[in-house]
């Protein structure tokens, strides 16, 4: 997040010149090429950062249930093989 306050702040240092210019198509220009792309860039790097680890933690409890149920179903089977072979 440091990253996108420092973009942010670099960003600023143009845009006193694009609105003196007073033309549409270079303040449109300063929002779209400068302030958008190094602002939003560092955000959304964050965020996916942010997803990828709650996704990977999801992940990680879901495989230990799924082991967890697979190891009583072995057991389960190991027992009912055990009974049926008497």
């Amino acid at each position: 997040m440091w990253a996108a306050i420092i973009f942010a702040l670099l960003a600023l240092v143009s845009l006193p010149g694009a609105l003196a210019s007073g033309d549409e198509v270079v303040i449109v220009a300063w929002v779209a090429q400068t302030f958008l792309q190094l602002v939003l860039l560092p955000i959304i790097m964050v965020g996916q950062s942010v997803q990828g680890r709650k996704t990977e933690k999801r992940d990680d409890e879901t495989h230990a249930a799924v082991m967890a149920a697979h190891k009583e179903t072995q057991e389960i089977l190991s027992e009912i093989h055990r009974l049926t072979a008497k």
